[in-house]
């Protein structure tokens, strides 16, 4: 049986037990028809998983109790951000954390379909972070994402490089002169990874990207969706400067 991995958004150090989640919770007793004595793997999204045992499933709560905790992390040594702007996000997000993003950055572009306010834009957000949680718990990852507020193209261009001044800076562009393939193996432990909406980055964006460093690139002769240009080239990124080679990692 495949192994059944949850995250707990608490401190899971110095515990002995824990109550699960309603959403968790849920999808063990009622979907997995899982009972006690079920084994369990939980994180909490900072480093490391517990062993644990489901001790009690039913409607007064459903609890496990950690047992052995394995230090195990399966970071890539790439540091990669994605800076993303708002489109198919949910489907980007789950992908992009299962290829080893470190961070995620939502970009609000001149040409993104989506328009939020700002209790719209915090509902998306809580709703991000939870798509990045299940696909950690999904693809082994002990460590979420960090998920960074949504900004407009400038400032999160700014915040890029306050946070990580010394990363490479790429943007993809159908019309750049360079290929990814001339800029995109570094020996530098952190990158960023700029993306745009459908209908591409206007004139003034890409100007205002140039000018906090970051490098257009083309992928390729073909023009590609905006979720297709984010995977493959952070699955080449990984490859190329990340674990995506690892003889020793899983499929």
């Amino acid at each position: 049986m495949r192994e059944i991995r949850i995250f707990i958004d608490t401190a899971l150090a110095g515990r002995s037990d824990v109550e699960l989640p309603r959403a968790a919770a849920e999808h063990a007793t009622r979907v997995l028809r899982l009972g006690a004595g079920a084994p369990l793997v939980l994180f909490d999204g900072h480093g490391g998983e517990y062993r644990a045992t489901l001790t009690q499933a039913g409607r007064d709560g459903t609890r496990a109790r950690l047992e052995a905790y394995s230090p195990v992390e399966r970071e890539s040594p790439l540091a990669l951000t994605l800076l993303q702007a708002v489109s198919r996000t949910d489907w980007v997000l789950q992908k992009s954390t299962e290829l080893g993003v470190a961070a995620i950055q939502p970009v609000l572009a001149e040409r993104s379909v989506t328009r939020l306010d700002a209790e719209r834009a915090g509902r998306r957000e809580r709703h991000w972070l939870g798509v990045l949680r299940s696909a950690c718990e999904q693809c082994g990852r002990n460590r979420v994402p960090e998920l960074l507020p949504m900004l407009p193209l400038d400032a999160a261009c700014t915040e890029f490089r306050r946070r990580t001044p010394e990363a490479l800076a790429i943007m993809l562009d159908p019309r750049a002169a360079a290929a990814l393939a001339s800029v995109a193996r570094t020996e530098r432990p952190a990158a960023g990874l700029l993306i745009g909406p459908e209908g591409g980055w206007s004139d003034a964006e890409l100007a205002t990207a140039r000018l906090h460093g970051f490098t257009a690139v083309r992928f390729g002769p073909r023009v590609l969706r905006t979720e297709t240009a984010a995977l493959a080239a952070i699955a080449t990124l990984q490859a190329w400067n990340g674990d995506l080679d690892d003889p020793d990692a899983g499929d």
